[in-house]
């Protein structure tokens, strides 16, 4: 029986679902002390586009590691991407280490009403929107608009600890996965290619959600 290694887990956010979700799905990979701390994301408040999604997740992460000085940092961002047939919003999990390697999953993803398209074009926030026609604040840190979509079968925080243990797929697989990339290259090229898309047609879902 192969024994794990305690660890300091450090989450770049506050937000209980997000902490939770991570403390869950971390046991597999060693006993975990997770805290989350404040960080900055670098992207809007609201993402659009995979890139702009993941590079969020990918700076949280580094983020939080830093400010920690932790083992592991876990970055976790939603966001909404086009696919040409409905918006849709989905969260993306990174996880870096003390080597400066990066892995990345992703959640499920739903669709979203195609009126909701203009305002979140105007990076009006998804969590803003969802209140207003839900009509409940702060959904985002408890079901989610998910949960709220499925009454309850799926929530925010099912979303969230999917995409980090995809996350950890590589990292459970060393043997598998031979080598993953590093934080610099990753953060360059997510950034040259969210600017691209962005430049192409300014703050267009699918500007970002095609790539």
């Amino acid at each position: 029986m192969t024994t794990q290694q305690a660890c300091l887990v450090a989450v770049g956010s506050t937000n209980p679902v997000k902490v939770n979700a991570v403390r869950r799905a971390i046991r597999l990979l060693c006993l975990a002390d997770v805290q989350g701390v404040e960080v900055d994301s670098g992207v809007p408040p609201q993402p659009l586009g995979a890139h702009e999604i993941v590079l969020g997740a990918v700076n949280r992460a580094v983020n939080a590691l830093r400010k920690l000085d932790a083992d592991y940092g876990v970055g976790v961002e939603a966001g909404v991407v086009e696919t040409g047939v409905e918006p849709l919003e989905l969260q993306a999990a990174a996880i870096v280490d003390r080597e400066g390697y990066v892995s990345v999953g992703l959640s499920q993803a739903f669709p979203l009403p195609r009126d909701w398209i203009s305002e979140l074009n105007n990076r009006v926030e998804l969590g803003t929107i969802a209140a207003r026609i839900t009509g409940r604040k702060g959904i985002g840190e408890k079901l989610g608009l998910i949960g709220y979509l499925t009454a309850g079968l799926v929530t925010r925080t099912d979303l969230t600890y999917n995409a980090v243990v995809m996350a950890l797929v590589p990292r459970l697989n060393p043997g598998l996965y031979k080598s993953l990339p590093r934080i610099g290259e990753v953060i360059e090229k997510l950034g040259r290619e969210s600017r691209a898309y962005s430049q192409a047609s300014p703050n267009s879902i699918t500007a970002g959600g095609e790539g």
